[in-house]
């Protein structure tokens, strides 16, 4: 064979069998491999950690629970950040079965948080949707919540074919937190015997502080109730005038297709109430003058798009500057964690900040000791309960 042939032939060899060379080498194993790394840092040894740059407070699979959900949060007359959460046995019940109320204390504005204080765990039932109110002329956190038998769903309970339906309960804490009393139930003074679910918020509440009606606790809350065989969601808020010991129950909003709510005081007093809606893609909103006693005819803000979710609202000042706050899930679908400030109570929103893009649920705001916004918010990667994460904001984020 010639030169020319040897050379012809070594090429083709090497074609044919060049590639598998190759993968083998590739494929060789190490005594010493490279272990695998996680996405978004994760060192605590838990592989099915959520991936993603947050900064949870409650994390999925930790603390005995399967998830987290439903954050509340606010500001104590001494400064502390309570976040709360209810703690889900399983994933897969959804908001019925096994779920106790938690909450974790911050004190230095929520750059670390204490361990998980258990308010409410009534074994197997349901024990939730926080709502909790600093008074601030006592320096007391009371907090509403809702009960239902664990084995209970929405849709059975909703049907009034539930074992002993939806109920209402409060408590109170007088050491920032740290502990609370028995709970006590009040669903006999705050909800009509017709109405069938009934949830509190699940977002904190406000004591007015000025007018005719100033010092007055409010909760947002919504129900439904069926009439003439059709389901009819409306939204209300109960109130306290006597620091917690008695509570009673506003009227109903005018119309109905509302859910989940919250609320917030206007510069000028007036009470803000802003509504999940059961039909489209847009936010509901209705003012109250008489200090939720009564609401007017209610409206429809299509700038605030909306995944049929849960939303959040807070009022205040940050650095001489008064504004209205919102967030929620700003798409139609539930992602896209977006905060807003108004300058002139809800009238028109001028500046934003998208804080997550990804898989987002509900949130809660307020503002910190040291002038900054916090927002607590459901977020993950993959989907939006991988976690409860805090974001903390100057006002100048929002442009």
């Amino acid at each position: 064979m010639n030169r020319y042939n040897k050379s012809y032939l070594l090429i083709l060899l090497l074609l044919i069998y060049g590639p598998f060379v190759v993968l083998l080498a590739s494929c060789k194993s190490s005594d010493d491999p490279k272990p695998i790394e996680k996405p978004g840092g994760d060192d605590d040894g838990d592989e099915d950690s959520p991936a993603g740059d947050f900064n949870y407070v409650y994390k999925e699979e930790t603390g005995g629970y399967q998830v987290y959900r439903i954050p509340a949060l606010v500001k104590t007359v001494g400064g502390k950040l309570l976040a709360f959460a209810e703690a889900r046995k399983l994933k897969s019940n959804g908001d019925s079965g096994d779920i106790d109320l938690v909450v974790k204390v911050s004190d230095d504005n929520g750059k670390t948080w204490g361990n998980s204080i258990t308010i409410w765990d009534d074994g197997p039932n349901t024990c939730g949707n926080p709502v909790p109110i600093v008074d601030q002329e006592t320096g007391r956190i009371h907090l509403l919540m809702s009960w239902n038998d664990g084995e209970d769903t929405w849709g059975a309970i909703s049907d009034g074919k539930g074992k002993a339906g939806r109920k209402v309960f409060y408590t109170w804490s007088d050491d920032e937190g740290t502990s609370w009393q028995t709970p006590k139930e009040i669903t006999s003074d705050v909800k009509d015997a017709t109405w069938n679910w009934y949830g509190t918020g699940p977002v904190h509440g406000i004591q007015i502080s000025k007018g005719n009606h100033k010092g007055r606790l409010v909760s947002p809350n919504y129900f439904n109730v069926n009439i003439n065989g059709q389901r009819k969601d409306y939204a209300h808020v109960i109130y306290s005038d006597d620091h917690g010991q008695t509570w009673k129950p506003g009227a109903a909003t005018p119309s109905d297709n509302v859910g989940e709510c919250t609320v917030a005081e206007l510069s000028d007093g007036r009470l803000m109430l802003n509504m999940r809606p059961s039909v489209g893609n847009a936010r509901i909103y209705s003012i109250s003058e008489d200090g939720g006693e009564t609401w007017e005819a209610m409206q429809t803000d299509y700038t605030l798009v909306d995944a049929n979710c849960q939303g959040s609202m807070c009022s205040g000042t940050i650095g001489g500057q008064y504004g209205l706050f919102f967030a929620n899930a700003a798409s139609a679908e539930r992602k896209n964690m977006t905060v807003k400030r108004s300058k002139n109570d809800g009238t028109s929103w001028t500046q934003q900040l998208q804080i997550h893009e990804g898989p987002s649920g509900y949130s809660d705001m307020t503002i910190t000791e040291d002038n900054q916004l916090a927002l607590l918010y459901e977020s993950g990667v993959g989907r939006p309960y991988e976690g409860i994460a805090l974001k903390l904001m100057a006002l100048d984020d929002l442009k």
